[in-house]
């Protein structure tokens, strides 16, 4: 068949604007000797092309494949045109905007072309800390509004000189149109505090003087590492606090200063063999370590590590198996790593409680300095960090480091920030009429979603908005997002918890504007936010969902948290549950683990038998320091004692019997972090064999003919527990015993159920679904009884998705009252 020439009009939808997209049509398209243009619009990337079918065919072909690495496409469509076009050559067109939809990029970690060019002693930007292209650097944290150029982000204040501004202006070159392009000249410029003569600026410094003053700096932060010097450096983000990771004495200094006594440091590396001195890293870790996201991936510590590199400091991350990783990811990251070859703590700058701080101002006054604000005639000084370096490219947008986490069955996103986010979400197409959609997302770990076309946009990890400056953070964020894509919401989505900041900003705005609020409860959401990353239809056939964690509000404002849940988008029932336990002193409770530990062992014996039969144990000897007598009084008068079908507060419990942290966790999950860490893997399959003749905890599997629930109750496991602790077997032993029982007693529910409902896909959610241990062995187990288990690896399983799965349900159940309404 011969060829002959043809007009096509190509659509590309995704991630495709502001990562070097044009500049690959245009260049694809001179190889393939077609005629044409190609333009940014509203919905994506715009092309058309004449030229012979077959060299469209192969420009078709190559474009997916040659795809710059930050883009993402969602989809291509062509059509032949048949009107003539009189194109004589390929042209990039500026861009058109009018509302619509297109994806903004995630930062991402720095290229090897740029990281060639900071090493260069002959490139222009030799040492320059800025350097960045189309195929890396700074996106959604620099950018206040769009379109996505040069004056609507953090640079608009710095004008590119001759050569940057001709290169911006080349489509042949990979600086065509980046936004943040700079040098020494024209860019951002590092600073330090305390300064030096040697680190000082003059406004009229030379770019040679510049590179000298940027090694002085350089050389000025090494020699401080190398003395066990904490300092505040300036990242993409926002501010981090590091120091060196092998210095005992520095990573402990750090934690006292900072008042972090427990919760684990991340740790920033040079590059792959740093990394592998200390972990075992799997080919799929090491590929999300070097991705353009570069989030901290956590990984299995080495029994023993590499001789060759020093031992890291014991209060990185006391009390767990796993070590936060993170690759350097900007160029002043990798211009520090590199000079110093060792593990560095790479923490974040900010106070107890918190947002991680962004301003030069305020790092400069409550990192290098704080004072005393209620005395002022105290003059003692305490210092977080020795030395501050920072630069004048504001921070517009923070943005947190993301954490990830591998196993057998693929990757969890722990927390979705810097290298994820804002990227969308790519639901079902039977979502596609779904517009204008605003959930709220939870109180801790919180996010907020947009649902924009049929697309949900997933804000980057906000905190914990009990926290003031994360509140307004949160509400800052939700201006922004509004402005970048243009939304309006017609629809608004929340937690069913009165309580909850998100839920009162949902009915503040609800009121305000007079739009209609939907309350989504909270389990059901964590189910809804899993089918929802998966790709399951708006109309979906019921999952059993398992949704097991800390806390969240109910049904007639009792307090859940160990769920199961025949749910699709549009509602939910549950059909079981952990037995409620009662949570002595309410929120006290989720502080303090040996309250959950004395509830259990209360709702299994009298108090009198486990003083006969366990009151040598050391959690007997700790119940005794405690206010026992106050305690009973509380339980029988159920003041302050709410009940609670809670996950978490039993893993506190066991962790507290076994002497883990059992008066006061420093941070949410520390206990039962600690609890996972033990767990003898190559036992627990022992134990979960078919046939196993290992003694084995039991968690009863029970029909309450009063609430028609199948009901977990782990009373009978109580005994066993507390006569292993009595024959003074392991902590590992026992963990692990802990963790078969309650995956055996899920198992078991999961077959009663499919008894009695019909389901073919079972999910899996919560933040207790976080645990390795548990989740992996379910999912397994889950697979081999031919059912489709349904996990998160997009989205976090903790609070961090509550906002995507209240999105979900909201536009599902739109969509049905619509159709409800057209019908009748």
């Amino acid at each position: 068949m011969s060829s002959h020439v043809i007009n096509q009009e190509v659509r590309v939808k995704g991630t495709v604007q502001g990562v070097g997209f044009r500049p690959t049509v245009y260049r694809l398209a001179l190889e393939c000797q077609l005629h044409g243009e190609v333009s940014n619009d509203c919905d994506g990337v715009l092309i058309r092309v004449s030229g012979m079918d077959t060299k469209i065919k192969e420009f078709l072909n190559r474009l997916s494949v040659e795809a710059p690495p930050l883009a993402k496409i969602d989809s291509i469509t062509h059509a032949v045109i048949e009107r003539a076009w009189d194109y004589r050559d390929f042209s990039i067109r500026g861009s058109s905007h009018s509302a619509g939809r297109t994806d903004i990029a995630a930062d991402a970690a720095s290229c090897p072309q740029c990281l060639q060019e900071i090493n260069d002693p002959n490139n222009r930007r030799y040492l320059y800390p800025f350097t960045n292209c189309t195929h890396c650097g700074p996106r959604l944290s620099i950018v206040n509004a769009i379109p996505y150029d040069r004056c609507h982000t953090s640079m608009h204040d710095f004008k590119l000189c001759a050569t940057c501004a001709a290169e911006y202006r080349n489509p042949l070159d990979r600086r065509f149109h980046a936004q943040p392009t700079a040098c020494h000249e024209c860019g951002p410029r590092l600073f330090l505090s305390p300064d030096s003569p040697a680190t000082s600026i003059d406004s009229a410094i030379s770019p040679l003087s510049l590179i000298q003053r940027t090694q002085s700096i350089l050389d000025v932060i090494q020699q401080a590492l190398v003395e066990g010097k904490i300092i505040a450096i300036k990242g993409l983000g926002g501010f981090h606090l590091c120091c060196d990771a092998s210095n005992h004495a520095s990573v402990e200094l750090l934690r006292q200063r900072k008042h972090r006594y427990a919760k684990p440091l991340a740790l920033m590396a040079q590059d792959m063999s740093v990394v592998r001195s200390y972990c075992q890293v799997s080919e799929q870790e090491e590929q999300h370590l070097r991705s353009p996201a570069a989030p901290i991936v956590l990984l299995n510590r080495l029994v023993q590590a590499d001789a060759n590199f020093p031992a890291l400091s014991s209060a990185i991350a006391p009390g767990s198996h796993l070590l936060g990783f993170m690759l350097a990811y900007t160029p002043l990251h990798h211009l520090i790593c590199q000079r110093f070859g060792k593990a560095l703590v790479m923490t974040s700058a900010n106070l107890s409680g918190e947002p991680q701080i962004t301003d030069n101002e305020e790092a400069l006054e409550k990192l290098l300095r704080i004072h005393s604000a209620n005395n002022e005639s105290d003059t003692t000084d305490t210092e977080i960090a020795d030395l501050v370096l920072y630069h004048d490219r504001p921070i517009a947008n923070r943005i947190d480091d993301s954490v990830v986490r591998c196993h057998a069955f693929g990757v969890q996103v722990l927390r979705r920030a810097r290298g994820y986010a804002p990227r969308s979400i790519a639901l079902h197409s039977s979502f596609q009429e779904a517009d204008q959609i605003l959930a709220y997302g939870a109180e801790l770990k919180s996010t907020f979603c947009l649902i924009k076309q049929g697309s949900a946009i997933l804000s980057q990890h906000q905190g914990d908005l009990e926290d003031v400056k994360t509140c307004d953070d949160y509400e800052k964020n939700l201006t922004l997002f509004k402005n970048l894509f243009e939304f309006s919401p017609k629809h608004l989505a929340c937690d069913l918890h009165p309580e909850y900041i998100s839920t009162k900003l949902a009915q503040a705005q609800a009121q305000s504007k007079n739009l209609p609020l939907l309350g989504v409860q909270h389990h059901h959401a964590h189910i809804a936010s899993a089918m929802a990353e998966n790709g399951l239809s708006r109309t979906h056939a019921k999952a059993l969902g398992i949704a097991f964690d800390g806390l969240g509000y109910g049904d007639n404002a009792e307090l859940w948290g160990g769920e199961f849940l025949l749910a699709d988008f549009c509602e939910s029932h549950r059909v079981a549950r952990l037995q409620p336990i009662a949570l002595v002193g309410a929120a006290q409770a989720m502080l303090q683990p040996w309250r959950n530990a004395y509830a259990q062992i209360r709702n299994s014996m009298t108090w009198t038998t486990f003083q006969e039969r366990y009151g040598t144990t050391k959690i007997a000897e700790f119940f005794e320091q405690q206010s026992l007598a106050t305690i009973d009084r509380m339980l029988q008068a159920q003041v302050n004692c709410p009940l609670a079908s809670s996950a978490g507060r039993l893993f506190d419990a066991v962790a507290a019997a076994l002497d883990i942290h059992p008066d006061k966790v420093q941070f949410e999950g520390q206990a039962a972090i600690t609890l996972e860490s033990l767990v003898d893997q190559n036992y627990l399959a022992q134990l979960l064999r078919a046939k196993s003749t290992e003694p084995c905890y039991q968690i009863e599997v029970l029909n309450n003919p009063i609430t028609q629930l199948y009901e977990l109750n782990p009373a009978a496991m109580w005994p066993a527990l507390l006569d292993d602790l009595n024959l003074q077997q392991s902590q590992s032993k026992i963990a692990t015993r802990f963790h078969a029982a309650l995956i055996q007693a899920v198992l078991k529910t999961v077959d009663l159920l499919r008894t009695q409902h019909r389901f073919n896909e079972v999910v899996l959610s919560g933040g207790c679904m976080q645990n390795e241990v548990l989740s992996t062995a379910l999912q397994s187990a889950i697979q081999e009884r031919g059912l489709v288990c349904i996990t998160h690896h997009l989205v976090p399983a903790n609070d961090g998705g509550i906002a995507l799965g209240q999105a979900a349900i909201a536009a599902a159940r739109i969509a049905k009252n619509a159709l409800s309404t057209e019908i009748n």
